[in-house]
């Protein structure tokens, strides 16, 4: 049986490998590429919608992420998400796998969290269609899924845990949250608004989505496991397979061309992905937004010739002539804490956002 599995996690991982370099075959076959900004996002929506022809019970779910969460190098546990440690110290909660078949109700065992709170929909999700949506519904330590309950996500750094009365869900899982809460964004629409649980600065070019989600998905590119689940579950002959795939998962990048931000990683970078044209105000992602180090970086196509920190009686702090980029972005320290207007400059255009340092 442990050959068998074995066997099961490495076809799966040569099958999701393949995503590294064109979309998914037949799922994607004929879909216009050249389409950006809301029209891509609208034709991403109705595809994903249309194949997911094969709905969980929210009993299924249960058996369905003891093969999508299967940890890559122990076919005998599931990962935890919001985990980072096994063993060390003595609390069990924070663990990062946990034994596949230790499920329930009861401390100790891992239960299924909903990424996009249950209570938190627009209607409530339910424990049907969308509250049963295994795309969504991840495992989770039993006592750390109460922790996080129904907080909303927020900015933050290092494991998971509370900032204030928000939630962070750790630096190995953001970006696993963002792409997530995106899907559900596409697939359930206006009952799933990324807004409902997420915490922060929403960009110009959609109130619906917060700043941060586009930063995550940037900052923290896409895992085996992630393939993994997608590729299970996107295949609807398998027996808790839904028939759709997270097109986030399958190519971050399709996230920056729908909304820009900070550019993430592009996946097939042989098929042609033009981000959409904006404004020079949504060329520019600050982030993160607030800052709890004083480190903030800016992540823009456009060539800066200054960067100014402003503050709010209007007397310019910092000024950054002709500041140094790395790759797409440009990166500021050690700021005091305080609330300020940063002023960003080119040759002929110019715009301010608000930061929080905190």
């Amino acid at each position: 049986m442990k050959r068998i599995s074995t066997l099961i996690i490495v076809l799966l991982s040569i099958i999701s490998q393949a995503q590294n370099g064109a979309p998914a075959s037949p799922y994607y076959n004929g879909f216009n590429w050249t389409q950006t900004g809301m029209t891509l996002k609208d034709a991403l929506a109705t595809k994903i919608t249309n194949t997911h022809t094969h709905e969980l019970s929210y009993s299924q779910v249960w058996e369905a992420l003891k093969i999508v969460d299967l940890d890559p190098t122990n076919s005998n546990n599931v990962l935890l998400v919001y985990g980072w440690e096994n063993g060390t110290d003595a609390d069990a909660t924070n663990d990062r796998t946990r034994s596949k078949t230790n499920n329930g109700g009861s401390n100790g065992q891992w239960n299924r969290e909903h990424i996009f709170a249950q209570a938190l929909g627009n209607p409530d999700l339910g424990q049907a269609g969308p509250g049963a949506d295994a795309q969504m519904l991840r495992a989770c330590d039993v006592s750390r899924n109460g922790s996080r309950g129904n907080r909303l996500y927020t900015a933050g750094s290092g494991n998971s845990g509370t900032v204030g009365q928000y939630w962070y869900p750790g630096d190995e899982w953001k970006g696993d949250v963002a792409r997530i809460i995106l899907y559900m964004y596409l697939r359930y629409g206006t009952q799933c608004l990324p807004i409902y649980d997420v915490n922060g600065t929403t960009i110009s070019t959609d109130s619906n989505v917060p700043e941060i989600l586009l930063q995550w998905n940037a900052e923290d590119p896409v895992s085996q496991h992630e393939d993994n689940r997608n590729t299970y579950l996107g295949n609807a002959s398998n027996t808790y397979g839904q028939g759709n795939r997270n097109p986030f998962i399958d190519n971050p990048y399709l996230a920056t061309v729908i909304w820009g931000g900070p550019i993430a990683q592009n996946r097939w970078p042989t098929i042609f992905l033009s981000a959409p044209t904006f404004d020079f105000a949504s060329k520019i992602s600050v982030f993160p937004n607030p800052s709890f180090d004083g480190n903030i970086t800016i992540s823009t196509e456009e060539n800066l010739n200054e960067i100014d920190i402003i503050s709010v009686n209007g007397q310019v702090i910092k000024e950054f002539k002709n500041p140094e980029k790395i790759n797409s972005n440009y990166n500021l320290t050690s700021l005091p804490k305080g609330f300020y207007f940063i002023r960003f400059s080119t040759e002929n255009q110019t715009t301010v956002k608000k930061i929080t340092v905190n």
